[in-house]
């Protein structure tokens, strides 16, 4: 048996889509089960993210701690953010994100892991990166608003945030996701063995 996640679409009799936000909608379909009754699932339709868990010479992780109003709320995270433009490509998109939101660049860029966030309720789907290499971006700082005007950026020990992880006390999924992530590839087949930067995201796919 090979464990690998594989495409497959179930036939779909009715879509209606009740809700289109700014960034997100919410879809309503009306799908065949493999008993033949027809079930409806609503799900939120996502444009997808990126995330960059970007590492420095200390071993240390840039990690930036906002609110979050669904949850009510500070949570520790890493840079993230939407894939705005259809068909863009990840990986300037989270360059971009690292320099907006930590004012930060990065020499060596390499997929981390791909990941859907809640597949039983959207479709999101995040490219998480590892940033290494890195250095203070020229130029301004990007001009934050919202949630952003209050958040708190420093760099964390990996394996403190690895502990924190383990005990409960830090919860976003991206930091969470990729710190176990990286702490799995160095116990595995190391760094130089995650995927190049630009490698095919069938969830998203972009052009080089």
């Amino acid at each position: 048996m090979t464990i690998k996640d594989t495409p497959e679409q179930w036939e779909i009799r009715a879509s209606d889509t009740p809700f289109t936000g700014n960034k997100t909608s919410v879809r309503t379909d009306d799908v065949v089960m493999p008993d033949g009754t027809v079930v409806r699932r609503d799900y939120q339709v996502h444009p997808g993210s990126v995330a960059v868990l970007a590492l420095d010479d200390q071993d240390r992780v840039t990690v930036i701690s906002q609110y979050r109003h669904p949850v009510r709320q500070r949570l520790w995270e890493i840079p993230a953010g939407l894939l705005d433009i259809p068909g863009e490509n990840p990986l300037h998109a989270a360059r971009r994100e690292l320099y907006e939101e930590a004012h930060v660049k990065a020499e060596d860029w390499r997929v981390l892991t791909d990941v859907y966030t809640t597949p039983g309720g959207c479709d999101e789907s995040v490219r998480i990166f590892l940033a290494r290499e890195l250095s203070e971006a020229e130029g301004e700082r990007y001009a934050v608003e919202h949630e952003e005007t209050d958040m708190t950026i420093t760099s964390v020990p990996l394996a403190e945030l690895a502990r924190g992880v383990l005990a409960g006390e830090l919860h976003n999924n991206c930091l969470v996701v990729g710190v176990l992530s990286l702490v799995a590839a160095r116990a595995g087949d190391g760094l130089d063995a995650l995927r190049p930067a630009e490698a095919p995201w069938p969830a998203r796919p972009f052009e080089v």
